[in-house]
């Protein structure tokens, strides 16, 4: 149905209820101010009363045609008095009421693309790992960089000694990688930097740089999001074919990596 103005909340409704202790009387104190009998379901002993015939009611005044006994159970529940608000009350939304993809449960969250993700989940392992001295790189060679400096490895998955990032075992995943670094090249030399797995370059990794000339400083960087399973490993490898060999300088390397979240 069209409206004029801001689409109108979706309310919740819910009912007030009032338990008594009975006692033999036929007149109690309601909670709510009623303008008559029909604003309440009345109920003795689990069986509903007739409005006007077996009570009545006006402003907080409940008046029964019988008395009651100390033994009754008596409650009434306020028609008249429907409490709405733009929240669902508590209790009332469960897993299978939210809509998302993935799989509902007590060990899962909703994230905000709408999509459960394991509880506790984090970007970890994570590492960043530099360079203590300047390295050789040979002549047209793919050459293991030596980042043999950590500064930090959240799971001890990064070896400082073989230059390696091992995936963790229950770490199967999607991970992030970065690697830079720099040396001089002459007229159109090229260098390359990119991600070995396994020992095998990965060929989608590859930065290629082409040197303008005159033996100038040349950046190489690359980043890549690669899968991986138990026990394989990453390692960052550069190449350049100058002639003869070139320094990469240790004040502009790094490697670093992270687990990606959810995918």
């Amino acid at each position: 149905m069209p409206f004029i103005g801001n689409q109108p909340a979706l309310s919740y409704t819910s009912f007030a209820k009032q338990d008594f202790t009975t006692s033999a009387t036929t007149s109690y104190t309601l909670d709510n101010p009623v303008t008559n009998e029909n604003e309440l379901a009345l109920f003795i002993n689990f069986v509903r009363q007739e409005p006007t015939t077996a009570y009545t009611a006006s402003g907080t005044t409940l008046t029964l045609t019988s008395a009651t006994s100390a033994s009754d159970d008596m409650y009434c529940v306020f028609l008249g008095k429907a409490v709405q608000t733009v929240n669902p009350p508590s209790g009332s939304v469960g897993l299978s009421q939210l809509s998302a993809t993935g799989t509902p449960s007590s060990s899962t969250f909703l994230r905000g693309d709408n999509s459960w993700v394991a509880a506790g989940e984090t970007n970890t392992p994570a590492f960043r790992a530099t360079m203590s001295a300047n390295q050789t790189i040979s002549n047209t060679n793919s050459v293991v960089v030596n980042f043999n400096t950590e500064d930090f490895d959240t799971d001890n998955a990064y070896n400082n000694s073989t230059y390696t990032f091992t995936c963790p075992s229950g770490k199967d995943g999607k991970y992030f990688f970065g690697a830079r670094g720099n040396f001089s090249l002459n007229d159109l030399d090229i260098g390359m930097i990119f991600f070995q797995k396994n020992g095998t370059n990965i060929n989608s990794t590859y930065t290629r740089v082409a040197s303008p000339g005159g033996g100038s400083l040349v950046m190489f960087q690359t980043t890549s999001i690669i899968t991986l399973s138990a026990s394989d490993n990453i390692t960052a490898a550069i190449y350049h074919d100058y002639g003869s060999d070139r320094t990469l300088d240790a004040n502009y390397a790094e490697f670093y990596g992270y687990k990606l979240i959810g995918v």
